[in-house]
């Protein structure tokens, strides 16, 4: 990633205000996934002025604007990445909620034979994986 969010959304003419500008910057220092809520909890502990349509908002906006990328890992919440982080798939553990990001080559390169098999030259992709812990002898 070579730029902030906060840089991407000036250069997509977006309006920054100081609000918009804490909710950007607690996104950009994020390594979870938050949700809406998760992020109104973190902004307004540094500004006790934004409200949580205030974040709505600006999370609407910012995927919009292909700045956040939004993922539902099934449990109901919608939650929030930086559209431009290096690519990573997700494991998520049921029990837990857990997101654990990893990148494996085996996987990749089986993705892209397999779209070469079908006819396909593959643009992109996503996975997501939900597991339980195994149980220890």
């Amino acid at each position: 990633m070579s730029d902030t969010i906060i840089a991407r959304c000036e250069a997509k003419g977006l309006r920054m205000t100081g609000q918009r500008r804490t909710i950007a910057r607690i996104l950009q220092q994020s390594v979870d996934h938050p949700d809406v809520e998760e992020l109104f909890a973190r902004a307004s502990a540094e500004d006790s002025g934004i409200s949580i349509a205030t974040v709505y908002r600006t999370v609407k906006l910012f995927e919009e604007a292909g700045i956040l990328e939004r993922l539902e890992f099934g449990d109901g919440r919608a939650r929030y990445e930086d559209a431009e982080r290096d690519h990573h798939d997700h494991l998520i553990d049921m029990q837990s909620g857990e997101v654990i990001e990893f990148v494996d080559p085996d996987i990749e390169a089986l993705q892209e034979k397999i779209a070469a098999k079908l006819g396909y030259r593959l643009k992109g992709h996503r996975l997501e994986l939900y597991g339980v812990p195994l149980e220890k002898d």
